[in-house]
């Protein structure tokens, strides 16, 4: 009977002898990192600003750096972060090229902020222009990246290569 208990109890001294895991420390607690806000300087954006294309969004030839204009496609998009929202006029420098319009005839720009349609003009001959007008405070975000648009409702079509040219562009954003 002795030598059934050793035995039970040499298994028992056994079965408990496996390894721990190893230990780790927990990670370090970290608090969440907001996005900070890159707001510019001026949110007018010049076309011959080396760091001009980190704002482009979509539909804006990304030609040669120092360019002081840019071709478009037919909806050039920008964004521009914001603090505040008051007092900002879209503007909008460029121009409708002779060689592009004769073959396009007139040409009607709809301008858009955040999606939302700020007006709607209508250009009946080539050369340069400069669009401007007031935003309601209400279209903009702030501390945020807005969205700002300008869409075209005919472009130019290469007809060898098939690429299409839209507008000149020289300036493109908000103004105080």
């Amino acid at each position: 009977m002795l030598r059934i208990y050793s035995v039970a109890l040499g298994l028992c001294l056994l079965s408990g002898c496996a390894s721990l895991p190893e230990f780790y420390a927990p990670p370090p607690q970290r608090q969440p990192v907001e996005r900070e806000l890159l707001v510019i300087d001026q949110p007018l954006l010049d076309m011959g600003n080396p760091t001009v294309e980190r704002y482009f969004v979509s539909d804006i030839d990304r030609g040669p750096q120092m360019a002081s204009w840019r071709w478009t496609g037919r909806h050039p998009m920008v964004r521009i972060p914001l603090k505040s929202t008051e007092n900002f006029r879209y503007l909008m420098e460029f121009a409708v090229a002779d060689s592009t319009f004769k073959d396009t005839g007139p040409l009607t720009i709809t301008y858009k902020v955040n999606g939302h349609v700020l007006d709607r003009v209508r250009y009946d001959t080539s050369g340069r222009r400069t669009y401007e007008k007031p935003v309601p405070a209400t279209l903009l975000n702030p501390m945020s990246d807005n969205i700002l648009s300008a869409e075209l409702d005919k472009t130019w079509r290469s007809p060898t290569d098939g690429h299409e040219l839209g507008i000149i562009l020289i300036r493109f954003g908000l103004a105080q």
